[in-house]
């Protein structure tokens, strides 16, 4: 049951505003006030202490019961998750199992101190000219984190996504806001992890929620000052603009926002030989999965023009012209997809030639066809158009695909289509893309983000604002730590995994 309150200091509040859910039957949401946003700050802060101070293997278990309340909760979140973003019941099943499997995955980590990077170097008494101190290092929760859901991942990159789930692994209270795309979702998941905070005798203010969709609200959230970090996923002009605000706070904070990118796929000359229809399948249906709204659409792919580049293309139409309709997200990223599709329209050729969407809220795929030269010179198609909307960049030769390489912006991935031939062109090219890209694959798609220790998601500006972060694996939890120094501290003052 929905209750359309904000979860503020442990109790669900109401408010003066309210916005309505056309996909809910009109359900109505609480915005929250100046006031309460206010208070929720005020209270997290005041939790702080107490929260990180909890020992690990007690942050492990309230995790755990996260991750077990969302899955007692799991039908009814569904349900309401497929009549709010339109997103089938299996694809919103297993964004389910990523979200309780990324709970799990930092109560594991817990259980060890790998993470808190712990270095010890003994008093040296008798060292001359001058005797060495002792000294211990070790990572502590960095204070009150908030997030901002995000409008493609209403599970696990909302509520209880990495980014909450990494900060309260951290020992840090968190503050989310949920998105206006899926109030409802946002709320239930919420009230899981309240059930769970209750279970476990969590401070009152470790997890709280509130909803608004206005700009106020963001901003007045990120430039509290009982505000220590902020984590974001969304559109370039949105993360920007907080990431401004955030810098321009008496007391600057991390902002940890996952922004845009286009993840180009690098074809080269002799894997496009060996199976260059093969390929162009292959990205067509990438781009397509999910109707395009996934942040690592691969939305370029770059090879050398000539018989084995109309291959590619053959085959990426046929894919694209053989995709039913899909439903996006909002109308408002429906609005915004046929808006840059129209643009790039005006700059390239269309390839693929798809009818009109019918339904509401729909979409189809588009694909366009342009020189490099072109490409390069024209700002307009180098920007994200979040959707099923991609560009087959032709070079005059593997020269141009290095300076292509060597002009992108950040990216959260770059591919390389490879062979064994194509090894040097290879060696050339990756120490460029390592410069651009989180993550760069080999003979495969960036769709699919494995949630796992080794992971990146994350990459130079514009992917992310922070390159030294990542949002999914378990390194994302060190955006939410900082190091501490302690010089000849008695040991019954020292934390307890500093102690001897």
């Amino acid at each position: 049951m929905l209750y359309g309150k904000n979860l503020i200091d442990g109790a669900w509040v109401g408010s003066e505003v309210t916005l309505a859910s056309a996909d809910l039957d009109g359900q109505v949401f609480a915005q929250a006030s100046p006031e309460q946003i206010d208070v929720a700050c005020r209270a997290a802060r005041r939790d702080f202490r107490a929260y990180s101070a909890l020992p690990r293997a007690t942050r492990a278990a309230f995790l755990r019961e996260c991750a077990d309340q969302i899955d007692a909760l799991g039908d009814e979140i569904t349900r309401t998750a497929m009549a709010e973003t339109g997103l089938p019941e299996a694809r919103l099943v297993g964004e389910r199992g990523r979200t309780t499997g990324q709970l799990k995955m930092f109560a594991d980590l817990l259980e060890s101190t790998e993470y808190l990077d712990i270095r010890k170097d003994a008093a040296l008494p008798d060292r001359a000219p001058l005797p060495r101190p002792d000294l211990r290092l070790i990572h502590k929760a960095i204070g009150p984190v908030a997030v901002f859901g995000a409008s493609n991942f209403p599970l696990a990159f909302s509520t209880a996504g990495g980014d909450t789930a990494s900060a309260l692994a951290a020992g840090c209270p968190v503050i989310v806001k949920g998105h206006g795309a899926h109030a409802g979702t946002a709320e239930l998941v919420g009230q899981a992890i309240a059930k769970a905070m209750e279970a476990c005798g969590m401070p009152q203010a470790t997890f709280q929620m509130i909803q608004g969709a206005s700009n106020e609200t963001g901003s007045a959230l990120v430039t509290h000052p009982e505000i220590s970090a902020v984590g974001f996923t969304g559109s370039l002009a949105g993360g920007r603009a907080l990431f401004d605000l955030c810098q321009a706070r008496p007391v600057p904070i991390p902002f940890y926002g996952e922004l845009g990118s286009i993840n180009p796929m690098f074809c080269l000359p002799e894997a496009m030989v060996a199976r260059a229809a093969e390929i162009g399948g292959g990205w067509a249906g990438s781009l397509t999965m999910g109707a395009g709204q996934f942040c690592t659409n691969p939305g370029i792919a770059v090879m050398v023009k000539g018989a084995e580049a109309d291959a590619f293309e053959a085959a990426a139409v046929a894919g694209l012209q053989g995709t039913a309709e899909q439903v996006m997200l909002t109308d408002g990223i429906k609005a915004a997809y046929e808006a840059g599709v129209k643009t790039w329209s005006e700059l390239a050729p269309e390839l693929a030639g798809c009818p009109a969407p019918k339904g509401a809220r729909a979409a189809m795929p588009a694909v366009f066809k342009v020189s490099a030269k072109d490409w390069m010179a024209t700002r307009a198609l180098q920007h994200e158009v979040f959707g099923a909307a991609g560009i087959l960049v032709l070079c005059e030769d593997t020269a141009e695909m290095e300076a292509l390489a060597e002009g992108l912006e950040g990216q959260l991935t770059a591919t390389l289509q490879m062979d064994a031939g194509d090894t040097a062109l290879g060696q050339t090219l990756l120490p460029i893309l390592e410069e651009k890209a989180g993550r760069i694959l080999a003979n495969g798609f960036p769709t699919g983000v494995e949630v796992a220790p080794a992971m990146m998601h994350g990459g130079p500006y514009p992917a992310s604002t922070d390159v030294r972060g990542t949002s999914v694996g378990t390194l994302a939890i060190t955006r939410w730590l900082r190091p501490v120094s302690y010089q000849n501290v008695p040991e019954a003052l020292l934390p307890a995994d500093l102690r001897d």
